[in-house]
């Protein structure tokens, strides 16, 4: 199924995202103001916001293991990712805690329609037809 799919590759990549963030020079910070390191030189990064991908990496892969869970995980994170991303207009910084603006705006508007579209529009049954011999 298409949803389950969706949140184990989303799980693997938060969960490769927030690794490299930990080993990266500047993901060790705690402070949000100024942004304390850059992944990949686009995404300011710190400690709180590597774990936070980890976090939802973990959630995405214990997801995918149904489809209730996987759904929930795309709806529920797709519009967290969306309110993220508005955030990321007004409060860069979360208040001093981690750093979502400037290019994670446009990312967490992208994470938050994929995973939003995906868990919204998801049907149990789809992906899973029966083979056209067996239907006769």
């Amino acid at each position: 199924m298409m949803v389950k799919r969706v949140a184990m590759v989303f799980g693997v990549v938060f969960l490769l995202v927030g690794i490299l963030g930990l080993v990266s020079s500047g993901g060790m910070s705690m402070g949000a103001d100024p942004a304390p390191g850059m992944l990949l030189g686009m995404f300011p990064i710190n400690v709180v916001h590597n774990v936070v991908h980890l976090l939802f990496g973990v959630w995405g892969v214990m997801a995918a293991r149904s489809f209730a869970g996987a759904k929930m995980y795309a709806q529920l994170g797709g519009i967290i990712y969306l309110v993220l991303a508005i955030c990321g207009f007004f409060i860069p910084t979360t208040f001093g805690l981690i750093p979502i603006g400037g290019s994670d705006i446009w990312l967490h508007a992208l994470l938050g329609i994929v995973l939003a579209g995906v868990g919204y529009t998801a049907k149990e049954g789809m992906g899973a037809s029966a083979p056209a011999a067996a239907q006769m």
